[in-house]
Formats: C-alpha cells, sequence, structure tokens
C-alpha cells in the first residue's frame, strides 16, 4: 500500500471509533503529529516500513474521499400497509421481541458493518429500516400466518446489505428455517452465497470469514445446506431428508438458491420427505432477489408459470410462512393479480401486506447523476458502431471490427487503473463492462478483438513506456497520451507521463473475462491481490451482479422497458474516490430511453410518499401503476400475449405531464403544427382575455373543443398508433379532451430566441438543444419545457412558493394546462411543440381513459419485446 493509502486507512479507523465525525478534525490532527513526530516515527506507530510526505493535493483529495464515506445522509424508507396489516400488530419486534432476543446475529452483523466502509448514520439507518419490515413481517411464535411484502430499493444500492440485516434479525427473532433465491444465473447466486456468508453464516468451506472472525459461538453456528460453490441439489435432498430436520436442530437452517424449477423442487421434495403433513410449529422467511425477474406469473391462475407454481408451492409446506420480494425494479410485481388464488398453490405473490421503499445514502452515485446531467461529464455518446454491429442481429453474425469508440473505452479503463495507483488506491479492484448483444458466440468474437488489442497494448506499454519519448515510438501510446487530453478533465491532478509511468508498473495484470454460459475462465475478484478486468457479457451481467469498481461501461443494447433497461445499469452504485474517471459510453437513443425511465422511477418514490400520507394499501399503488401512462408498456413486457384479440388499457392522466419530445422532421408536418399553433392562438384572442405573466402568455377557461380541434391538427410524431412508444400517448389525450367534462387553461411561453408575433401578441422563440434521428428529431433530455412552466396557472405567490417542483404544481391545478411552444433548435430554427399538464395526483381514480388497443397496434408493441429479457445464448 502507498504512504497515502496507509495514513487514509489511519484516519479512517480512527473515524469509525467516534459517534461524530469530523473529517477535517481528524486530518488536521494527524498532519500536527507527523510534524511533531516525523515521518519516520509515525511510520514506526502504523507498523509500516516507509512513508513519505504527501502534498497539499494529497490531503485535499483525502479529505474530499474520506468526507464521501463519513459525511453521508440517508433517510429511512416508507412503508406502505395492507388493509389486514393496518388493523394488526405491527410493534411486536420493537416494542418487545427485539428487548427479549439475544440480538446475537444481529450485533455480530452490525459490528461487521462499523469495519466497513459505511458510515454510522447509515448502518442506523440499515438498523431502523430492518426495524419496519421485521414489525411487518410477523412473530414467528404466534399461530399460523401467511404474509407478502415487498422491498424496493435502486439498482446496485446495498438491497443485499438490508436483507441480510433482515435474515440476522429473523434468527434472532427464532424463524428457524430461511431461503434466500438469488436471481436465476450461477454468478449471481455465488456472489450472494459469498456476501451472506460474511454477513450470517461466519464460514465460507472450513474458513471463519466476516462475521465469524473473533467471536463465532459453534453452538449457534447457522446450518447452510448451500455453498459458494455448489447450489441445493438432488443429491443434498436425499442425503438432508435423513439428517436436518427443524424439530432437532436449534440453529437456523438457512439456503441460497437459484431460481430454478429443479432447485425448487429439490427443496420441495426434501421438506415433503419429512414433514409430509406440512411443517406445523417452525417458521419459513422467504427472501426473492430480483422479485420481477421469473416470479411473475404470467399465465392463467389455474396453470401458473413453472417457477412461480414453485415458490407457491414451498410457502404452502410451512403454517407460517413470510415472503418478502426485494427488487429495484417493482413493476411487474404490481401486475400481479391480488385476487388470484388456486387451493394447490395458495395466495400469489402479490404484496398484499406491505411495501417498503428504501431511500438510497446521498452518496450513491445514481441514475440521475449519470444521465440527467446537463453537462453530461459521465457520458459518451456513441453511434459509429452502427454499420458494423446491427442492433438487431443473430447468433451467427461476424464480429469483422469494433468501433473505434470501444478502442477508445479501453484507453480510457487502462488510464483510470494507472490513475487510481496514483491515488493510492492501487490495492482496488478495477472494472469495465462490455455489453454489446445478447449472444454468447458474438460476446466470444467481442472478446478476440479486446484481447488482441490489450495484448498489443501491453506490450507497446512494457517496451517503449518508460522512455522519455514513448509516444514518439508507438502509435498506441501516442493513442493513450490523445484519449487522456480528450477525454480527461484539464483539471487532473497528474501529469502524462506520470500516469504512463504507473501504468507500465500494472498494465500486465490487465485481464479479459467473459461472463457467459460458455466462458473459459471465471470472473473472480481476489481478496488480497486487486483485479484489473475488461468484462465482457449480457444477461448475466444485466441483473444483480456486482462488478467491482466498475469505472468504464460499453453498452449498445437497446429496449423500451423500465426494468430490463435500469438492470441493465450495472455503472450505478458507489464510486468512493473516482467517481469523476467514470464513464458510459452508449447509444443518443438509450440515453434518452434512460432519461425518461429515471423521471418516470423518481414519480414512482414520490407516489410512495404521497400513498403513505393517504394511508392507501398495496393495492391502491398497483392500482395506479397499472393505470401511468407508460404502463402498458410493462403489461405488454410481462404477459406477451401474441395471441391477443383484444386488449382494453385503462390510463390515469391525472397528476401527470406528457410533452412532444419527439418531432417530426417531415417539411408538411412541421408547417402544419406551426399553423395549428398560429390558430389555436387567434381562436383565443378573439373572445378570451390574455394575461401577461413574465414574457409569457396565459388564457384562462378555454372550451375544450378549441383544445379537441389543436390536438386533431397538430401531427404528432408517433412510432405506434397511439403513440405510446413515443411517450406521447395522443390517442389517450384526445379521449381525455373529449370525456372529461372541463374548461382548460392554455400557455404560451417566451425564451430568449427570435421574435415571433402571432396576431397582436409578441414573444420569443425558445432555445432548445436538439438531434436528428431519421425523420424525428428528439428534445434533448426531452425538455420541452422549462422547471417553472406548469406553475404559470398559479397565483403568484404559489409559483414562489414552488419554485421549479414541476409535480407540485400540477397537484395545484384546478385544470389541465395546454403549453404551447415555438423552438429554437440547432436542427431546426422554428420549431412548434406542445405539452399538457393534468391536474391531481397519485390519490386521483377518476380519470380512467380507457381505449380498445386494436390486434394490429398491440402485436407492433412486442416488436421491441422479442429478444429482451432472455439469457445468452
Amino acid at each position: 500500500m502507498s504512504s497515502y493509502q496507509d495514513i487514509k486507512s489511519h484516519i479512517s479507523a480512527n473515524l469509525k471509533k467516534v459517534d461524530v465525525t469530523d473529517v477535517q478534525v481528524e486530518i488536521d490532527k494527524i498532519k500536527e503529529e507527523i510534524q511533531v513526530v516525523g515521518l519516520e516515527i509515525f511510520a514506526n506507530f502504523l507498523r509500516v516500513t516507509h512513508l513519505e510526505n504527501l502534498n497539499d493535493n494529497d490531503w485535499c483529495r483525502m479529505q474530499k474521499e474520506l468526507e464521501t464515506q463519513f459525511n453521508v445522509k440517508m433517510k429511512q424508507g416508507i412503508l406502505i400497509k395492507g388493509t389486514e396489516q393496518q388493523i394488526r400488530d405491527t410493534t411486536w419486534w420493537t416494542n418487545k421481541a427485539q428487548k427479549e432476543s439475544k440480538n446475537y446475529y444481529w450485533g455480530r452483523y452490525k459490528q461487521h458493518l462499523k469495519g466497513s466502509s459505511l458510515s454510522l448514520e447509515i448502518i442506523t439507518t440499515i438498523d431502523a429500516d430492518t426495524n419496519v419490515i421485521m414489525d411487518n413481517i410477523e412473530n414467528p411464535n404466534i399461530g399460523q400466518f401467511d404474509r407478502r411484502g415487498m422491498v424496493v430499493g435502486h439498482v446496485q444500492s446495498g438491497k443485499t446489505g438490508n436483507y441480510a440485516g433482515l435474515v440476522c434479525k429473523a434468527a434472532d427473532a427464532g424463524y428457524k428455517f430461511i431461503v434466500v433465491i438469488a436471481g436465476g444465473i450461477n454468478n449471481l447466486r455465488d456472489q450472494t452465497q459469498e456476501r451472506l456468508n460474511e454477513a450470517f453464516i461466519g464460514k465460507d468451506g472450513g474458513e471463519q470469514v466476516g462475521v465469524g472472525k473473533g467471536n463465532a459461538q459453534n453452538d449457534k453456528l447457522p446450518i447452510s445446506l448451500t455453498t459458494k460453490e455448489k447450489d441445493f441439489n438432488k443429491q443434498d435432498a436425499d442425503r438432508n431428508a435423513q439428517s436436518t430436520n427443524f424439530d432437532t436442530n436449534i440453529t437456523p437452517i438457512i439456503l441460497v438458491i437459484k431460481k430454478n424449477v429443479n432447485t425448487l423442487k429439490n427443496v420441495i421434495t426434501w421438506l415433503n420427505k419429512q414433514y409430509p403433513n406440512r411443517v406445523e410449529n417452525h417458521a419459513m422467511l422467504m427472501i426473492d432477489d430480483e422479485s420481477d425477474y421469473a416470479s411473475i406469473n404470467t399465465k392463467e391462475e389455474d396453470n401458473p408459470t413453472a417457477i412461480n407454481k414453485k415458490i407457491r408451492e414451498l410457502l404452502a409446506i410451512f403454517n407460517k410462512s413470510i415472503y418478502v420480494a426485494y427488487t429495484a425494479t417493482p413493476y411487474a410485481n404490481i401486475f400481479i393479480d391480488h385476487q388470484a388464488k388456486h387451493t394447490q398453490y395458495e395466495s400469489d405473490l402479490f404484496p398484499k401486506d406491505f411495501i417498503y421503499a428504501l431511500n438510497a445514502p446521498d452518496n450513491y452515485f445514481g441514475a440521475r447523476d449519470v444521465f440527467l446531467d446537463e453537462d453530461r461529464i459521465y457520458l459518451v455518446s456513441v453511434d459509429d458502431y452502427q454499420d458494423n454491429i446491427p442492433v438487431k442481429h443473430k447468433k451467427d453474425f461476424e464480429l469483422l471490427v469494433i468501433p473505434e469508440s470501444l478502442y477508445e473505452a479501453m484507453r480510457v479503463f487502462l488510464l483510470n487503473i494507472a490513475i487510481r495507483n496514483l491515488r493510492g488506491q492501487g490495492d482496488k479492484h478495477n472494472s469495465m463492462l462490455i455489453h454489446a448483444t445478447r449472444f454468447t458466440a458474438v460476446h466470444q468474437k467481442f472478446a478476440s478483438h479486446a484481447r488482441q488489442y490489450i495484448e498489443k497494448m501491453k506490450n507497446d506499454i512494457v517496451v517503449y513506456g518508460k522512455l522519455s519519448n514513448a509516444n514518439k515510438q508507438s502509435d498506441l501510446i501516442r493513442s493513450l497520451e490523445n484519449t487522456l487530453q480528450n477525454i480527461r478533465n484539464a483539471d487532473l491532478e497528474f501529469s502524462w507521463m506520470k500516469i504512463l509511468d504507473s501504468l507500465c508498473n500494472i498494465v500486465e495484470s490487465v485481464v479479459i473475462r467473459e461472463v457467459h454460459q460458455n466462458k473459459k475462465e471465471e470472473l473472480v475478484y481476489g481478496k488480497n491481490n486487486p483485479t484489473n478486468a475488461i468484462v465482457i457479457g449480457g444477461t448475466s451481467l444485466s441483473r444483480g451482479y456486482t462488478l467491482e469498481g466498475l469505472s468504464v461501461s460499453y453498452f449498445l443494447r437497446n429496449t423500451v422497458f423500465y426494468d430490463t433497461l435500469m438492470q441493465m445499469g450495472r455503472w450505478f452504485g458507489y464510486r468512493e474516490g473516482y467517481q469523476d474517471l467514470c464513464k458510459v459510453y452508449v447509444s443518443e437513443t438509450m440515453i434518452d430511453n434512460f432519461g425518461h425511465i429515471i423521471e418516470a422511477t423518481e414519480e414512482l418514490f414520490d407516489d410512495f410518499k404521497k400513498m403513505r400520507d393517504e394511508n392507501m394499501t398495496p393495492e391502491d399503488f398497483g392500482l395506479a401503476v397499472k393505470r401511468h401512462p407508460d404502463s402498458i408498456l410493462q403489461i405488454t413486457a410481462r404477459n406477451k400475449q401474441k395471441n391477443v384479440v383484444k386488449f382494453d388499457h385503462s390510463m390515469c392522466l391525472d397528476g401527470r405531464s406528457k410533452e412532444t419530445s419527439w418531432l417530426s422532421n417531415k417539411s408538411n408536418d412541421k408547417h402544419d403544427n406551426l399553423l395549428a399553433i398560429k390558430n389555436i392562438i387567434l381562436q383565443l384572442q378573439k373572445n378570451n382575455k390574455v394575461e401577461k405573466i413574465g414574457n409569457n402568455h396565459l388564457w384562462r377557461n378555454i372550451d375544450k373543443q378549441k383544445i379537441i380541434d389543436f390536438l386533431s391538427d397538430f401531427k404528432v410524431y408517433q412510432n405506434d398508433t397511439y403513440g405510446i412508444l413515443s411517450r406521447m400517448p395522443i390517442s389517450f389525450i384526445k379521449k381525455y379532451a373529449e370525456d372529461v367534462q372541463t374548461k382548460w387553461d392554455v400557455a404560451i411561453y417566451s425564451g430568449g430566441g427570435q421574435v415571433e408575433n402571432f396576431s397582436d401578441i409578441s414573444f420569443k422563440r425558445e432555445q432548445r438543444k436538439a438531434r436528428l434521428n431519421n425523420n424525428c428529431i428528439e428534445i434533448q433530455n426531452r425538455q420541452v419545457s422549462t422547471g417553472t412552466s406548469e406553475s404559470i396557472a398559479l397565483d403568484k405567490n404559489t409559483r414562489k412558493e414552488l419554485g421549479s417542483s414541476r409535480k407540485e404544481a400540477r397537484e395545484r391545478l384546478d385544470k389541465p394546462l395546454l403549453r404551447l411552444h415555438i423552438l429554437e433548435t440547432d436542427i431546426d430554427k422554428k420549431l412548434a411543440a406542445f405539452g399538457v399538464s393534468f391536474p391531481t395526483g397519485i390519490i386521483s381514480d377518476t380519470q380512467n381513459i380507457q381505449l380498445n388497443i386494436n390486434t394490429v397496434s398491440y402485436q407492433n408493441l412486442l416488436v421491441d419485446l422479442e429478444n429482451e429479457g432472455q439469457a445468452d445464448d
């Protein structure tokens, strides 16, 4: 370890010992100690052989990194209770049982967390969150019960750490059987087993790990019937049928299994042999990680899908059972029929009793940071792959060349390793993700190209890297230097020569690893030595699996479905000390898709809060999600009903905003749309008073027929009949205007562009960034309107109070608001666009717009779905 890392580790250890942390005070104290005793004596105190002086930049960087770790805030989660749950005792754990338990398993897990990189506040919040979940499962000592709940977190935000805490507390409470279903792929199950070995079991093979180090009591050792290397199989079932049961074992039994029909069947077989008449007296906790994947029944209730049926059969073996679904993308879980019940399989998995939404710590590197940052500091938009790598290709596709952008991404990764090494992070893992296909054979071809390039790069760096004129000796080294200048910020703290020298010492450690069913070498993150890996994979890396030290992602897959899209985003998480180095190489279309889902997901979490405040239930929430304007994509994704004859869809537009962020680039359409705005303004000016608010104009209480005429005249760009995939569901909006008996408000906005004169009003065009995509002009970040545009119809004081809170503005509206815009973009200097803001919010259950979608249109919605959600081929 470097001097930097040695000193930082010492300061970090000191900060963990105090309840109130002040990073600057602790750093100043250590700097003073070094100044007084000298580096040599201080090195002896730290039990290291040598220390070098740190410069001001080192100390400044260390302070920022430690503040990122210790000055972290995390709010407690949000609870929605079911109807029956609201009248049960949901204080049994915190009021009594927790005090009576020894808290052995939770106590040692808490100590283990204190020794990790987590701040005291995060540990305290994990404790509080898991207490709420414990209160809402059930006391294992009471009679028969059957509970269903769901915990919603953010992608790569620490859900495993939360349910590890839940497992520990459940064991303390007296749960005798714990099943963790850890995704549908081996690498995810293995990774989850390893984490629970450290957090709960305390052993890995014959070695004490994690919570088992130093304070393990053999008489409390949990019995794990699975290991890091081995899932639960038929031989285990037969062997354990004779020896392992809940009546004779005093410690909890745990299984960490893959979400696989045969594995579930093996567990059921083992239990049925021991308990042919159900397990009466012992409680089971089942945790279904990535619960929106494969657990959902997408068939008729009398003939459920295989995994769904086996999960329900397993739960039915116990008179006392708890099912807790964990997911970052809960859409599919909400589409479960909450009334579905069959005598053979018990109730379905709808979270009828509770939903608990976890908050992420404020050092979480999330989707908003990456995709909604106006400066796009983490994003590199790529389009040079299109000629060589079709988005839709088959498994026998010949990958003759890879794009220059991928070569650049690999160079950025090499630079990142070198820079992190110079920052004192040379003992940390580094990963790069390449996810460009779902086919194993094509993964292998990507890997072959990557290996050839990295081997050439290694060779030149080793041969020429120490020379003062290395960039003149090697084209590859010169390309590295050019990449550093083009991609990295000018204020990077190290010179090119220092970075190259650092890379010379570590470049040979870089490996290429494939993660798919035919891989030849495992991706292993060593315990003692850092791993520097370029990882190539598809579905196997798309859900739940954590790539350690991920700083560069090259991502070409595409989908319109929320859950698939978010789960592919392995780059979210925690990036202490290297967040500024992170880059995501992705297409412009994917940037737009991610931006859209981020906004929808944030709406989802806002809805959780409002529903809690209104004392609403999971069933209410499920209904609201199903009627969300974008929910049809999720319904389609779940069911894939290719033979559907009739498809009725209800959409609740209340509290929502829709904008034409995709505009037609056809000359006739652009002309007609400008004319549509001009005509409605002429109509409004005839008989209605206009208010000037700032530089904008507003007309109040407009008859809905004028709105209907405008919506009919405007040529909305749409790549499906109803505008759903284009995110402007124009057919539903027209029907809303026709069916809902209300007046409207209409506004047109002024910006900083050229002056326009319509009738006797004057305003300036609004300036927006845009890009051209075939016949579509895409407004960057989907932002047709500004943050304050929706509050224009409110009074002055309310506008000031709300600021740019668009959702709150819609909740204060008493009428729908039609927002008109004349845009000035870098594609076209005069474009017409509009948006609609609908009043009220999630608690509204009044205006449900229902359309019968014809069979042809429905089949077209399935096209983008065909190859998503399948395992690598």
